[in-house]
């Protein structure tokens, strides 16, 4: 059994005789103000209330390295390095006073090394990123917030994210005793009961054993996310010659999340449906966030994702998941290229809904014409599911049981056999639902105005059942990028600004059909080119009737005139579902909705993919 030794220090204590370093492999500094703050409230209350016992804070794991008194920091680094900024903080401010010679020496020191060498080093010395430069320049400048700042800049060492954190947290505490020690007795008191009543038990032992005793203290997840506690229950797999590579795999799960601004349990939740069959007390197929590291560990899922036996090819896996997650964000299709189904998913998914990516991810794998047909059938179930405001819990379970389905097809060598069991997925869930909501899809739409849904939800309907007509009315079968659709302006056709004189008219010819109601409904919108837009403006129909006739889209022209070509041609075909309109009254807007939402189940259904 490996040796396990504790020790009670305080704050004087703990860096007088210890040298404590951050390795590169350990979570970054990620305190805010907030929790700086909070320690130092804590703190500064014990002082308040006059009491002399002793201010615990926790405990602080750490492994020894092969250096005396050196020790590798596993849990504790964030109060750790706070105190040791606070220590700066008051080096600084005891300028010319006994404490700051005393205070010196607990920021750094020299030592013997075993061949003999006298070495100077930090105290606490973080060794992810530029961290140490950072920490060590701002050592070296003591002095105020923002000489300091100016100071690593001139440097020219890079300041972000979590080394901004460094800054921005010694910014915090130098404002803070300023704020509430103004005079030299206040503060050398409060230097007084930091140095010796504030206290935290150090727990020693090897690299190994501290990672499983770190697992143990947070596996109900306390101050630590469920994605921290997966990379340490990796770091427990692997040997220690191995933790800078693991760390660096790591960097390629995180790195891009934050780039993107995506939330990380939020993938990891759809990674775990997506990826493996979840079974749990609640049968609802379904792991929430509180529930990740919880799954993560439970015996029979740690075989299935086998992270102890390989725990690279399982960090790989989930490299693999994060870069189609992004990619299917941006719009791209699993071959991280540009795909014009996905990015039509994209419009009407927006960023108020993610779920689906727990089906794209499961469907990845298939080759891409099978997993574009798949995205297109997708993006018309969802929409079904959208525009009826459907609640997202009523689908969760559902799709974390079809992506055990879509991991099974994605599994057949035989490209014909997952056609054909594709096809069927579609009918058996896709279509087959669809037909349950067709009368609630159409409740929905016939409600449908402007302000009903998100804007670009709305523009995103208008610009695929343009997209729909243009396509039908040029022969085209493979629609093209709807960016150009969705560029155009939202026109309403009775006028969003009337005049005083066509409010009136319009009152006196429809008395029982409020203006402001019918000017914002489904069938008084179009899309118009904002050129096009702009010389119409808020003019009567029948003085925009030029204007709509100079429109590149059929769907606003076919408002004036449509368009005959043959007896039996796609534009003949598409003209049986459109109407034009002498007149633009309330018995109009009624009649293009209705026909708009006819349009719309033509746009959004499902087609089985020929061999």
């Amino acid at each position: 059994m490996a040796k396990i030794e504790n020790h009670k220090y305080s704050i004087q204590e703990a860096f007088q005789e210890c040298f404590y370093i951050v390795p590169d492999y350990q979570r970054e500094y990620v305190w805010t103000d907030k929790e700086v703050n909070q320690l130092l409230d804590d703190i500064n209350e014990q002082i308040d209330g006059g009491h002399e016992r002793e201010y615990f804070i926790g405990t602080v794991l750490v492994s020894p390295t092969a250096q005396k008194n050196h020790y590798e920091v596993i849990d504790g680094q964030q109060r750790l390095t706070t105190f040791f900024l606070l220590l700066c903080a008051l080096k600084q401010m005891f300028q010319g006073e006994a404490q700051h010679q005393i205070i010196t020496g607990l920021i750094s020191a020299s030592y013997v090394d075993k061949s003999g060498e006298t070495r100077t080093n930090l105290k606490l010395e973080p060794r992810y990123e530029n961290a140490g430069e950072v920490m060590a320049k701002l050592v070296e400048l003591n002095t105020n917030p923002l000489a300091v700042r100016a100071g690593i800049q001139a440097a020219g060492i890079t300041s972000f994210g979590s080394l901004e954190n460094l800054v921005n947290a010694y910014s915090t505490i130098y404002r803070y005793l300023e704020d509430n020690y103004e005079d030299a007795s206040k503060l050398k008191k409060y230097w007084g009961y930091l140095a010796n009543n504030v206290v935290f038990i150090q727990i020693s032992t090897d690299v190994s054993s501290a990672l499983k005793i770190f697992e143990t203290i947070n596996e109900r997840g306390v101050g630590l996310n469920p994605m921290d506690l997966l990379k340490n229950l990796l770091f427990t797999q692997v040997p220690q010659a191995q933790f800078t590579q693991l760390k660096n795999e790591w960097k390629k799960i995180t790195g891009p999340l934050e780039k993107e601004k995506e939330k990380p349990l939020r993938f990891l939740r759809y990674f775990l449906m997506a990826n493996y069959v979840i079974d749990n007390d609640r049968s609802d197929a379904v792991v929430r966030e509180d529930e990740i590291y919880d799954w993560f560990v439970k015996k029979d899922n740690a075989a299935l994702c086998d992270y102890r036996n390989k725990p690279f090819e399982f960090v790989r896996k989930i490299i693999r998941n994060v870069d189609s997650y992004i990619s299917f964000g941006n719009g791209l299709g699993n071959d991280g290229k540009p795909s014009i189904p996905m990015d039509s998913l994209k419009r009407l998914a927006g960023g108020a809904f993610s779920l689906h990516y727990v089906l794209l991810l499961a469907a990845a794998p298939l080759p891409k014409p099978l997993f574009d047909h798949f995205v297109s059938q997708l993006e018309s179930f969802l929409f079904y599911y959208i525009f009826t405001k459907t609640p997202t819990k009523d689908l969760e379970r559902n799709f974390s049981l079809w992506a055990d389905e879509l991991r099974e097809i994605a599994g057949k060598t035989d490209t014909a056999e997952q056609r054909i069991a594709l096809n069927a997925f579609v009918a058996n869930h896709f279509q087959s639902n669809m037909e349950s909501k067709a009368q609630e899809l159409s409740d929905a739409l016939k409600r449908l105005t402007l302000h009903t849904m998100q804007q670009y939800r709305t523009r995103y309907l208008l610009a695929r059942l343009t997209q729909h007509v243009e396509m039908a009315f040029n022969g085209v079968k493979a629609p093209g990028s709807l960016g150009s659709f969705t560029d155009l302006e939202i026109e309403h056709i009775l006028p969003n600004t009337p005049t005083a004189e066509l409010r009136n008219q319009w009152t006196a010819e429809s008395p029982h059909s409020l203006y402001d109601d019918y000017k914002n409904r489904l069938g008084n919108l179009t899309l118009l080119e904002k050129p096009i837009n702009i010389v119409a403006g808020n003019d009567f129909y029948s003085e925009k009737t030029a204007e709509y006739r100079k429109s590149g889209n059929y769907l606003t022209r076919s408002l004036v005139e449509l368009t005959e070509v043959g007896q039996n041609s796609s534009v003949t075909r598409i003209n049986k579902m459109l109407k034009s309109y002498p007149a633009w009254n309330a018995t109009s807007i009624d009649d293009r909705h209705g026909q708009l939402i006819e349009l719309a189940k033509d746009v959004w259904r499902t087609a089985p993919l020929d061999g």
